[in-house]
C-alpha cells in the first residue's frame, strides 16, 4: 500500500505546484504580454481558484459513485492538457483561460486524492498517512515552485509549464497502471454533504486557514521582486524555504495521532498566529522572510493535517462530496486571497496582509476552544 501513498503524494505535488508557482514567476509572465503587470497576471490565480471551487462543488461528488481512483485518473488527464495549453498561451486571456481549465481538473483531483489517502490509512495512523500525502505539497514547492522560478529565469516561463505537462503525463500513466481498490457508494451531492453533523464549522475552519495562507502567499513574490528589489530566482527561495519546513513537519504528524486533534489544535493555532506576526515584522528583510518561511511551512502542514483529518472523519460514505466542499471552500479562498489581497497590498504592503492572516488564525484558536469542536470526528 505504500506505493499508493507515494503515488498520491506525487499527484498532490503536481496539482499543488500549479496552484503555487505563479506567485514567484508572475513578473516574468507579464513581460511576455504587452502592457501587462504582475498584478494582471495574478488574475489567472483568481480564475484558477474560482474554477477549482466550482468544479469541486459540482463535479467532485461524482467520485463517490464512480470511485475516487477513476475520478483521479480522469481529472489528471485534464491536468496534462491544461499545463500544455498554459505553456502555449499566445495572449494573457488564453493564459487565464488555460489556468481556469487547470482549476476544473484540480477541483476533482484533490478530493479524490484525500479520499484515497483516508481509505488507505491503517487504523491509528490516520494523521501520519494523511501527513505523508500532504508532503506532496513539499514536492510542489521544493521541486516544483522553487525550480520553476530558476527555470523561468534561465529558460523562460513557458518551459516551466511544458515541463510540468511532461511530468504530469508520466504520473497519469502510473495512475492507470495502479490498483487502488477504492470503494463506491450511492449518489451524493453537496446538499447531502451539508447535512452531515459538524460540516459547517469544519468548513469555516478550513476557509479561515486557507484565506490566511493565500492572503499572504499570493503577494509574497510581488513583494520580494518589487519592494525588496530581488530577482525572480531569489523570489523562488521563499517557497523553497516554506516547502522544506512543510516537509520537515511530517515528522511531527504522529504527535497529532498521539494527542488527538482537540489537544493539539489550540497550541498549534496560537503558534501560527505568532508566525504571521513574525512575517509582518520581517517583511522589510529578505533574509528574515526566508527564515520565517521555514517556520511557516511547519505550522501550515500541521494545521492542514488537522483540518483535512477533521473533514474525512465526518462521514466515510460521503468523502467525495465532503472533500469536494472542502476544495470549493479552499479555492474560493485562493480567489478571495488574490482579489481581497490586491487593494490591501497596493495600499499598505505585505506586512498588513500578514496581520490580516494572523487575525484569521486567531479565529481558529477561538473556534476550537468552543465546546463541540471535532465532536463528531472524535467519536
Amino acid at each position: 500500500m505504500y506505493h499508493v501513498i507515494v503515488l498520491l503524494m506525487l499527484s498532490v505535488g503536481i496539482v499543488g505546484a500549479n496552484a503555487l508557482l505563479l506567485s514567484p514567476i508572475a513578473g516574468a509572465v507579464a513581460a511576455s504580454f504587452p502592457d501587462a503587470l504582475a498584478e494582471d497576471v495574478l488574475v489567472a490565480a483568481a480564475a484558477y481558484g474560482l474554477a477549482t471551487a466550482l468544479s469541486a462543488l459540482l463535479l467532485a461528488p461524482a467520485s463517490d459513485r464512480i470511485g475516487a481512483d477513476r475520478g483521479l485518473r480522469l481529472s489528471f488527464a485534464v491536468v496534462v492538457i491544461s499545463f500544455a495549453a498554459t505553456g502555449m498561451a499566445p495572449t494573457l486571456g488564453t493564459f487565464i483561460a488555460a489556468q481556469a481549465l487547470a482549476g476544473v481538473a484540480t477541483g476533482v483531483a484533490l478530493p479524490c486524492i484525500y479520499a484515497l489517502a483516508a481509505h488507505a490509512a491503517p487504523p491509528g495512523r490516520e494523521a501520519r498517512t494523511m501527513g505523508l500525502v500532504l508532503t506532496g505539497w513539499t514536492l510542489s514547492l521544493v521541486a516544483g515552485v522553487s525550480l520553476a522560478a530558476f527555470t523561468a529565469e534561465v529558460f523562460g516561463w513557458r518551459s516551466v509549464y511544458h515541463g510540468f505537462a511532461v511530468v504530469s503525463a508520466g504520473v497519469l500513466v502510473l495512475l492507470f497502471t495502479s490498483r487502488f481498490n477504492a470503494p463506491r457508494s450511492g449518489a451524493t451531492s453537496p446538499l447531502t454533504a451539508l447535512k452531515v453533523p459538524g460540516i459547517g464549522r469544519a468548513l469555516a475552519a478550513m476557509g479561515a486557514l486557507m484565506l490566511a495562507f493565500y492572503l499572504t502567499y499570493t503577494y509574497m513574490g510581488a513583494h520580494i521582486t518589487g519592494a525588496l528589489a530581488k530577482s525572480t530566482a531569489a523570489a523562488g527561495l521563499l517557497p523553497l524555504s516554506y516547502g522544506l519546513g512543510f516537509g520537515a513537519s511530517a515528522l511531527l504528524d504522529r504527535v497529532i495521532d498521539r494527542l488527538g486533534p482537540l489537544r493539539a489544535a489550540p497550541p498549534l493555532y496560537a503558534a501560527t498566529v505568532g508566525l504571521y506576526l513574525l512575517i509582518s515584522v520581517s517583511s522589510v528583510s529578505f533574509a528574515a522572510l526566508i527564515a520565517a518561511g521555514f517556520l511557516w511551512g511547519i505550522t501550515q502542514h500541521l494545521c492542514l493535517n488537522l483540518a483535512v483529518g477533521r473533514l474525512t472523519a465526518l462521514d466515510p460514505n460521503q468523502r467525495g462530496a465532503i472533500l469536494g466542499l472542502n476544495s470549493t471552500v479552499t479555492y474560493l479562498m485562493v480567489f478571495a486571497g488574490a482579489a481581497l489581497g490586491r487593494p490591501i497590498f497596493e495600499a499598505a504592503g505585505l506586512a498588513s496582509l500578514a496581520l490580516c492572516s494572523a487575525a484569521l488564525i486567531a479565529f481558529l484558536f477561538v473556534e476550537v476552544r468552543i465546546k463541540g469542536a471535532w465532536s463528531v470526528a472524535a467519536r
